[in-house]
């Protein structure tokens, strides 16, 4: 099972990375000229922000998560070295904490 949740962490990694490298490319681009038009951008800049920063964030933890695949750490408990449940890492794949150790 922890192959198929790696596999998905990879996946969804590459995904990450291609939305970020099309957030910066839209970052990059001139501006427009009309004010009007400025505003509009302005207010989807602000929009692309959260979502770019978001899209950061989660990559973060998926490169962790492979990080801790690779030293062979994956669904184990950072806090107290106990496996973590497969269902709780079948809906939080990059969860470095047991339920017990998270609340």
């Amino acid at each position: 099972m922890n192959k198929d949740i790696i596999r998905n962490l990879l996946d969804k990694k590459v995904e990450l990375e291609q939305r970020i490298s099309a957030i910066e490319a839209d970052f990059s681009k001139g501006r427009s000229q009309d004010f009007a038009e400025q505003t509009s951008e302005n207010e989807n800049n602000e929009v692309l922000s959260e979502i770019h920063l978001e899209a950061q964030r989660e990559l973060n933890l998926i490169n962790q998560a492979i990080t801790r695949s690779d030293n062979n750490e994956y669904g184990l408990c950072r806090l107290c070295q106990q496996a973590i449940s497969p269902e709780r890492l079948k809906v939080l794949p990059y969860i470095d904490t047991c339920i017990n150790c998270a609340k």
